[in-house]
């Protein structure tokens, strides 16, 4: 729901209702003097002063403020965990609210001396911001101290919750094995291998009468999970398997980085009083973190003792400490497991409910294995795709995109502001104070997708031709992959594993979602299905789409592959 302009800046009613508060202040004042003690009444009058000196003020702060309501000492906390289960969305409504502007701020701790600084939260989805703050100005907008306690607990000083030297150092290390082709051979090998076991447990949910669901983003996430800890320790835990066992540090891990996401709802204060307590949230994550913690600290004494070719090997080569080392797997499994099998949920029920972009993105696969293998069918079961045929699903790699511009497995992110800023818009931004760059409202905005921006639309992806992905002139228009010196190094490596995972499931099988499912977002620190994604699998008919195709993607990818061989 959009805010009023009401909830954008005071109104007539507001000023009015003010003006009748002082009347009733000055009314009791009056009579607390009248009727009490002299003691008393100086005391009262005192309070009310007070009360008084601080309303005054906090008209002042509201009436520069831009975003939802704020409310006395509670600022606009209320609309945020009462809006909590749908998040993402209400940002969104509050930034659509703006017009072109795309840029509110808010108070979550409306107190003086504090308001202006650790209190105000600039939220933001415009481009020229988002280069400012992740590109020209980079050193002045770190995590900053307040997202790093909240994360520390669970991340520790890994990549993802460290800046400066340590960030830098962990950077460096992580790009030069990113960007080695052994890490890319031993990414295929690793899912090639987990591609095969959800290929099976799909078939044998398809076979029978066809009526035995299966949670497809559970699946996924074993699948991701399994793939970036053979990369991570050069070991598949095989949590996807048929029984689909249980995994107590998976189940411990989802519950640590929910229990962390919600610290971020609250004063920091608050969240360190439940800490201190074990009230809550607080105690959930403690007691998870002890089955995370365990799992890491045994991981990485096995791989010490047998050191491998795997990432976490070539970690213990810069001397890290075994605390440091457990961190740093961590943050990677964070990275690995999540995005990938989010994006990839979001992609499989966005593609069940348009048939229309299934057969663009089955056509094209099966045109591109009938130009590199032949219209041998059973040679293109034989096998996940090679890299080369990867790299010609172009229709493929679109709709990925443009899954994640309108589902980002990383939804929101937030940075400290070091010393006084403005912002493009001409937002100032003081230091101490918090700028949240929304990545979800960024993909439904008019001004920067047009009219059509919250349809799903792979062609948005595509050259004028068809036959060539494009993306964005503007990097800061879809930042997914994040931008600057933080862009994600795994990028290339995604976008690979998710097109083989995709082709590989949408050749065998045709997925429809269970009658009466719901999907909804989950508020973590990815973008999960809160009841994951139930789905009926079908044996997929080739007949349905080979042969047929029409003026699509996969028809102008047939022609370009046929052209470059002939040349």
């Amino acid at each position: 729901m959009l805010l009023s302009d009401r909830a954008l800046r005071p109104s007539r009613e507001f000023h009015i209702n003010r003006l009748h508060t002082i009347e009733m202040v000055a009314e009791v004042v009056i009579k607390a003097l009248r009727e009490q003690q002299p003691a008393a009444a100086a005391l009262t009058a005192a309070i009310l002063v007070l009360v008084f000196s601080y309303m005054a003020w906090f008209w002042s702060l509201r009436r520069r403020l831009s975003g939802p309501t704020v409310w006395p000492l509670f600022g606009s906390l209320p609309g945020l965990v009462l809006n909590r289960a749908r998040m993402h969305d209400w940002i969104a409504g509050n930034l659509r609210a703006t017009g072109g502007v795309a840029t509110y701020q808010t108070c979550i701790l409306p107190i003086p001396l504090l308001a202006r600084r650790q209190g105000l939260v600039t939220v933001t989805a415009h481009p020229r911001n988002l280069e400012h703050v992740l590109r020209t100005r980079f050193d002045n907008y770190p995590k900053g101290p307040q997202m790093q306690a909240a994360f520390h607990d669970l991340l520790g000083g890994g990549i993802f919750n460290s800046d400066g030297e340590a960030w830098l150092l962990q950077r460096k290390t992580a790009a030069l094995e990113f960007t080695t082709r052994t890490l890319r051979q031993a990414m295929a090998r690793w899912t090639n291998r987990a591609i095969l076991r959800l290929c099976s447990i799909l078939s044998a949910a398809a076979a029978g009468d066809g009526r035995r669901a299966v949670d497809l983003q559970d699946l996924l996430l074993r699948l991701t999970f399994d793939n970036i800890c053979g990369l991570t320790f050069g070991k598949d835990p095989e949590t996807l398997s048929p029984a689909i066992p249980h995994n107590p540090f998976t189940a411990a891990f989802d519950a640590a980085t929910e229990a962390t996401l919600q610290r971020l709802l609250f004063p920091g204060f608050l969240w360190r009083l439940k800490k201190a307590l074990r009230l809550g949230g607080e105690l959930r994550l403690r007691r998870s973190l002890e089955v995370v913690d365990r799992h890491m600290e045994a991981a990485v004494a096995e791989r010490k003792e047998t050191p491998s070719d795997d990432l976490i090997s070539r970690f213990m080569k810069k001397r890290a400490s075994d605390e440091n080392l457990q961190r740093i797997a961590l943050n990677f499994l964070l990275a690995g497991r999540d995005t990938s099998s989010v994006a990839l949920s979001w992609f499989f029920w966005t593609v069940m409910r348009r048939p229309d972009v299934e057969r663009k993105i089955v056509g094209e696969i099966t045109a591109v294995l009938r130009a590199t293998r032949g219209p041998d069918r059973a040679a293109w079961l034989a096998g996940s795709l090679e890299f080369d045929e990867l790299d010609r699903l172009v229709y493929l790699k679109a709709a990925l995109a443009e899954t994640l511009r309108l589902y980002p497995s990383v939804p929101q992110d937030t940075k400290y502001v070091i010393s006084d800023d403005v912002l493009p818009d001409g937002t100032v931004v003081p230091a101490g104070s918090s700028v949240t760059y929304s990545i979800y409202s960024m993909g439904r905005l008019e001004t920067i997708w047009g009219k059509d921006c919250e349809e799903f639309r792979p062609e948005r992806w595509l050259s004028a031709e068809g036959d060539r992905f494009e993306p964005t002139k503007d990097p800061y228009q879809f930042v997914a992959f994040n931008a600057g010196p933080r862009t994600c190094l795994g990028k290339d490596l995604a976008y690979l594993q998710m097109r083989s995972i995709a082709a590989a499931v949408l050749l065998r099988h045709r997925l429809e979602p269970v009658p009466g499912h719901r999907v909804q977002q989950k508020m973590s620190l990815t973008l999960f299905m809160k009841h994951g994604l139930l789905v009926y699998v079908r044996p997929r008919n080739l007949d349905d789409v080979d042969g047929h195709l029409v003026d699509s993607p996969a028809k102008k990818v047939t022609t370009a592959i046929a052209t470059a061989a002939a040349a």
